[in-house]
C-alpha cells in the first residue's frame, strides 16, 4: 500500500472551521460525526451541521434534528444541526420568484422557475442557511470547533463572489444558460456572503477536509474540487482516505486492497503535495457514540450476527439487454452519480447488443474507457464528445452578442456556463447529432439528461418559440432532441448505483427528478456489488448484509433491478 499515516486527532492541529466534502457515499458524514465526537470526550465544545441532503445524521445519533443545533444526550459538549436544503431551495426559489409575477410574461415565468430548480440553486440555498455560523462571533466564541458536513462546490462560491446582476441581466438576455438568478436573492445579505467568502479562505480559521474512497473517481472528484478552490484562494487543505484495508483475511479482501493500492499510486503527486491520512476499513456501520469512537483505532475482528437472504428476482445484464432488444429501444441512456460506473455499464450493454446482430453506437464523454478492444465489434462505433469542447462551443454561442451586455453582465454569464446544469445543456447539444443518427439500429450514452436539464431544454425552447421569428436559431437536430428524449417507447434510461444508502438515495432523487419529466424510469444496475459472494470474512459478512438489505429494498420497491458482480477487473 502506499504509506500515508493512520488518522489520530493527537496528532493533528485542527483550526475552528472544518469543512467535509467529497463524493457520495465516502464517509463525510461517519467521518465529521466521528471526529465531532472524539473532540467533544476530549472536552472539546463542539458544533456540528449537516447540510447534505442525503445526510444520516439523525440516523447515527439516533435522534431527531432541525435546523437548530440540539445537544446530544450523552454529550454535553457536542450540537447537532441538520440543514434541509432542498427545503431551503424551494423557498427560496419562490422569494425570487414572485416580485416578476404580473411583471413578466408567463414563458419567462416558467424558465426561471426551471433555471431555479436545479443543484445548483440548492447549493446557494444551503450556503444560505450556513453563512450564519461562518459569520455568527458568539458562535464562534461559545464553541471550539464548528464542524460541517458537505463544503460549498467552487462553483457556488465564484457564484456568490460575483455582483448581482440578475434583474438588468434577465432584460437583456435570450439564451438557455441553466443556472440564472440563483444570486437574485442575495440582497442585502450580499456583505455577509463575502464575509463568509473571505472567512473560508483565512487558512488559520478554516480547513477544507476532501474524503475519498482508495479508488480512481473518488480521487480524482477530491484532485477536481481542491483545483477549483485553489481558484479561489481557499488552500488549507487535508485528504482522508476512507475505508483502507490492513489485515486482508480472504482472497475478497486481497483483491480489494490490491486494487486501492493500485488507484492510490496513481495519486502519489496528490498526496505528497497535500497531507494526507487513512481511515481502516470497519467491518460495521459507524453508527451510535461507541462506533464513532473506535473509528479510528486498530482493526477489530467482529463476527456478523445477521443473516440477510438476497431476493433472487434480480436480473444479470443478459437479460436486461435481451428486454431491450424485444421493446425495440432505440436510445438507451445510463445514468448517476460519478463514480458509479455508467460509462463501464454504457459499454457492456453496447457489446452485448452487438453480440445481438444490433448496429451499435456508444457515445461517450470517458476517453480513459479503453479497457475493452473496440476492434472486436465491427458493428459497434464509438464517437467520444469531449465536454470541455462542448462547452467552450456553447459559451461562444451564448456570448455571440456579448457586446451589448455590460461587464458585470458577462461576468455573470460565464459563471452561469461553468455550472454542473450547463455542461450538460452543452453536452446534449453537442449529441443532438447523434439521436438524429439513422445509420445504426440502437444509440447508447453514458451519461443521462436529469430531469431538470430535460425541463430547462423545454422551457427554452418554450423560450425559443417566442424569440424565432426573429432568431431562428435552433437546428432541427435540436429541436428534435427532447420528443424523442421523453418518448418512453423509444428510450430507456438506466439509473445504475452501488449497493449503499447514500448512493440510492441520491440515485432516488434521479428518479424523481425524471418523472418530474415525465419520464417513466424504472430500470436500474447496482454495479461492483459482493452482495451475491458467499464469503465467510469478518471484514466483509457486514457489507454483505447490509448490500443485500439495499438490493432487497429496491426490489420491495418494485423495481426492475439488475446485478452487475464486484470485478477488480472493471474498477
Amino acid at each position: 500500500m502506499v504509506y500515508v499515516e493512520r488518522l489520530n486527532l493527537d496528532n493533528i492541529e485542527l483550526t475552528k472551521y472544518l469543512f467535509f466534502t467529497g463524493k457520495g457515499g465516502v464517509g463525510k458524514t461517519s467521518l465529521s460525526s466521528s471526529i465531532a465526537v472524539n473532540l467533544a470526550d476530549q472536552g472539546k465544545r463542539i458544533a456540528l451541521v449537516s447540510t447534505d441532503p442525503a445526510s444520516n445524521l439523525q440516523d447515527i445519533f439516533n435522534m431527531s434534528l432541525t435546523n437548530e443545533l440540539t445537544q446530544v444526550p450523552a454529550l454535553p459538549n457536542l450540537y447537532v444541526a441538520n440543514f434541509e436544503p432542498v427545503k431551503a431551495a424551494e423557498a427560496y426559489k419562490q422569494s425570487v420568484i414572485e416580485p416578476y409575477i404580473g411583471v413578466l410574461p408567463e414563458f419567462a415565468i416558467k424558465n426561471m422557475e426551471e433555471q431555479l430548480s436545479g443543484s445548483c440553486t440548492v447549493e446557494v440555498a444551503a450556503f444560505n442557511e450556513f453563512t450564519s455560523f461562518l459569520t455568527n462571533e458568539t458562535l464562534a466564541d461559545e464553541y471550539d470547533h464548528i464542524i460541517f458536513d458537505t463544503a460549498p462546490t467552487g462553483h457556488t462560491l465564484r457564484m456568490l463572489e460575483l455582483p448581482e446582476a440578475w434583474s438588468s441581466y434577465l432584460e437583456s438576455a435570450t439564451h438557455e444558460a441553466s443556472c440564472l438568478g440563483q444570486l437574485s436573492g442575495l440582497g442585502e445579505q450580499q456583505s455577509t456572503y463575502f464575509a463568509a467568502v473571505e472567512r473560508l479562505k483565512n487558512e488559520k480559521e478554516t480547513t477544507m477536509i476532501f474524503v475519498a474512497r482508495g479508488d480512481k473517481y473518488s480521487l480524482l472528484e477530491a484532485e477536481r474540487a481542491m483545483h477549483e478552490l485553489n481558484a479561489l484562494q481557499i488552500n488549507h487543505h487535508l485528504l482522508i482516505i476512507n475505508g483502507l484495508i490492513n489485515h486482508a483475511d480472504s482472497e475478497l479482501a486481497k483483491e480489494k486492497r490490491n486494487a486501492s493500492d493500485r488507484a492510490l499510486q496513481q495519486f502519489e503527486s496528490l498526496m505528497k503535495k497535500v497531507p494526507t491520512f487513512y481511515v481502516e476499513l470497519k467491518p460495521y456501520n459507524v453508527m451510535g457514540l461507541d462506533a464513532m469512537r473506535h473509528l479510528f483505532s486498530e482493526y477489530e475482528h467482529i463476527e456478523s450476527s445477521e443473516d440477510i437472504k438476497l431476493t433472487d428476482n434480480y436480473m444479470h445484464l443478459e437479460l436486461l439487454v435481451d428486454e431491450l432488444v424485444r421493446e425495440e429501444k432505440r436510445y438507451i441512456f445510463t445514468m448517476g452519480k460519478g463514480g458509479v460506473g455508467k460509462t463501464t455499464i454504457a459499454s457492456l450493454i453496447a457489446e452485448k447488443l452487438v453480440a445481438r446482430n444490433k448496429k451499435v453506437l456508444l457515445a461517450t464523454t470517458d476517453p480513459a474507457n479503453q479497457w475493452h478492444d473496440k476492434h472486436q465489434f465491427n458493428n459497434l462505433t464509438i464517437k467520444y464528445i469531449d465536454p470541455k469542447q462542448a462547452l467552450a462551443d456553447y459559451e461562444a454561442e451564448v456570448l455571440r452578442n456579448a457586446d451589448q451586455l455590460t461587464q458585470e453582465q458577462i461576468d455573470y454569464i460565464k459563471e452561469d456556463l461553468s455550472s454542473p446544469c450547463t455542461e450538460e445543456i452543452a453536452f446534449f447539444r453537442a449529441f443532438s447529432n447523434f439521436i438524429a443518427d439513422t445509420a445504426h439500429d440502437v444509440v447508447v450514452i453514458d451519461t443521462a439528461p436529469t430531469g431538470h436539464t430535460l425541463l430547462l431544454l423545454d422551457a427554452s425552447q418554450s423560450y425559443h418559440k417566442e424569440i424565432e421569428r426573429s432568431t431562428n436559431e435552433v437546428p432541427q437536430s435540436v429541436s428534435m432532441l427532447l420528443p424523442k428524449i421523453l418518448d418512453n417507447t423509444l428510450t430507456e434510461m438506466i439509473i445504475v448505483t452501488l449497493a449503499e444508502p447514500t448512493p440510492v438515495n441520491e440515485a432516488m432523487r434521479l428518479k424523481e427528478d425524471l418523472e418530474r419529466a415525465s419520464i417513466k424510469q424504472n430500470r436500474w444496475v447496482v454495479n461492483n456489488t459482493i452482495a451475491n459472494y458467499d464469503v465467510h470474512d469478518a471484514l466483509f459478512s457486514h457489507k454483505i448484509m447490509n448490500e443485500r438489505k439495499v438490493i432487497n429494498d429496491l426490489l420491495h420497491d418494485k423495481l426492475s433491478v439488475t446485478l452487475l458482480p464486484y470485478d477488480p477487473k472493471l474498477i
